[in-house]
């Protein structure tokens, strides 16, 4: 594996350390749970040999980027402008190609509402979006419940509340992934020595993935009239083995609001992870689609008057 290129940006509140990699139209790969760059190395070089420069970062509060309170309240438009920073900073001039995992997508989502003339095209697999169910009040009471067992009795039964709301109706059995990479095993003697470190760090970064990222994110309502407008360069995904969990559920039907086809990838939620090599070659796929797009002249993904 080629390495990356890896600095740090100054943004309001933190410092965020993001990779890059390859040379051309720029990919921004936004991970999600405690998935942070690294989250991205099974389909990062890929991409980077298709003719894209390929840029991963550790979401703020994660991982190597830091937050300047660690206390701070995490919200979802902050997030999109520390997003909107790299792409401003590493792709002036051309709306970028886009990819977020599960919170991660809920960022890009807001990132392409609120800057579309700065993405040519998003791909968001299974952004927990549940707000927009009918059923909305029932995962409101969920987030509560872990919030509060958090609080009350700490970080494994919060995320065995978590993971059981989660879960495929009448599912019983334990373990159900939570979010991004945190379905990964824990650090062992069997694994290398980057599988074991970043098991770790998955680890370390669950106590503030359960007590800021998940309600600050679980709670946003997506824009789905703005949405309705830009659908022609979003592509909402699910996995292929996770159809009934509740983030499939929410991205089926935000696909289904904005009338568009869910897109399938393969595995489930942390298919990024159990299916690198698949799920990147369907990736180049989409986003090889909107190039040649591009070359015939698409409107709507021209940059709007006035940006850069």
């Amino acid at each position: 594996m080629t390495a990356p290129t890896i600095s740090s940006l100054r943004v309001n509140g933190a410092t965020l350390h993001y990779e890059v990699r390859g040379r051309g139209p720029l990919v921004l790969l936004i991970p999600g749970g405690t998935g942070g760059a690294a989250s991205f190395d099974g389909v990062a070089e890929d991409l980077a040999a298709d003719g894209y420069t390929v840029v991963g970062y550790d979401p703020r509060g994660m991982s190597r980027s830091t937050l300047d309170d660690p206390d701070a309240e995490q919200h979802v438009a902050e997030h999109a402008d520390d997003a909107l920073r790299i792409l401003d900073l590493l792709s002036p001039d051309e709306p970028a190609l886009v990819f977020g995992a599960s919170s991660g997508a809920i960022v890009a989502l807001h990132l392409l509402t609120v800057h579309p003339e700065r993405i040519a095209r998003v791909v968001t697999h299974e952004p927990p979006v549940v707000e927009v169910l009918p059923d909305a009040a029932e995962h409101r009471a969920l987030l509560a419940r872990v919030q509060d067992t958090f609080r009350t009795q700490g970080l494994m039964s919060a995320m065995a509340v978590f993971a059981a709301g989660l879960k495929k109706d009448g599912d019983t059995t334990d373990g159900a992934p939570t979010d991004g990479d945190t379905a990964e095993p824990e650090p062992g003697p069997e694994l290398p020595p980057r599988a074991a470190a970043r098991a770790e760090q998955t680890v370390a970064d669950l106590p503030y993935f359960v007590g800021r990222i998940v309600p600050g994110f679980m709670s946003y309502a997506p824009d789905i009239r703005r949405l309705e407008g830009l659908s022609d360069r979003l592509v909402i995904a699910g996995g292929q083995d996770s159809r009934g969990e509740l983030p499939y559920r929410s991205a089926a039907f935000l696909a289904e609001r904005l009338g568009t086809e869910l897109q399938h990838f393969p595995g489930g939620h942390v298919g990024l992870t159990t299916h690198p090599a698949e799920f990147g070659e369907l990736l180049r796929k989409v986003f090889r689609s909107q190039g040649l797009r591009r070359r015939t002249g698409d409107p709507a993904l021209s940059p709007s008057p006035g940006r850069r």
